[in-house]
């Protein structure tokens, strides 16, 4: 019986050391990220956003080049006048976003959720918005120009005055959306491109 004490007590003692040993579990980096993000910090350069949750986030001006967006929760958020050149926002949640006057030059948008957002005089020119949800999307204004657009849903998105000059829209949809004064010069679209009811598509550049 003394025996069997004693090895209980052996291993409560071990128990105890290597609990009192552990190392406290650490944010992660896009933690870490996030909450500088919402803390006030705008330079945010090449920071790792993966799967943040900025929902809501006030990010007006922030200088986001090349971060790393990926699948991130930015719905409601303000990105009044960021910098997201070369971001990547793949998969990227920004219903109901303000991206007005944002810049997006070359940014990888593919797949992400702008629904009902407002790029109202964005800059997009270069962007990957390859199966983008762009439906109700203000993009009055946006610089559109060689974007990639093929797949994406543009129906009811407001293009009122958009550059989209050689912007490749094969396969999108532009049901009901208003292109009214918008520049198509050389867009690359097909015959699965879908325009709105009445609308005169432009040649397609081959």
């Amino acid at each position: 019986m003394g025996i069997t004490r004693h090895a209980l007590l052996v291993v409560a003692v071990l128990a105890a050391t290597a609990s009192c040993g552990a190392p406290e579990p650490t944010a992660s980096a896009s933690d870490t990220n996030a909450a500088r993000a919402r803390s006030g910090d705008r330079n945010l350069t090449n920071a790792d956003l993966r799967s943040a949750n900025l929902r809501g986030a006030n990010l007006t001006g922030a200088n986001l080049t090349r971060a790393n967006l990926t699948g991130a929760f930015l719905t409601n958020a303000d990105l009044t006048g960021a910098n997201l050149t070369f971001a990547n926002l793949t998969g990227a949640f920004l219903a109901d976003a303000d991206l007005t006057r944002a810049n997006l030059t070359f940014a990888n948008l593919e797949g992400a959720n702008f629904f009902h957002v407002n790029l109202t005089d964005a800059n997009l020119s270069g962007a990957n918005l390859t199966r983008a949800n762009l439906t109700f999307a203000n993009l009055s204004g946006a610089n559109l120009r060689t974007a990639f657009l093929a797949n994406a849903d543009l129906s009811y998105a407001s293009l009122r005055n958009a550059n989209l000059g050689g912007a490749n829209l094969e396969g999108a949809n532009l049901e009901d959306a208003n292109l009214s004064g918008a520049n198509l010069e050389s867009v690359r679209c097909d015959a699965t491109t879908r325009w709105p009811v009445g609308f005169m598509p432009p040649a397609c550049a081959p």
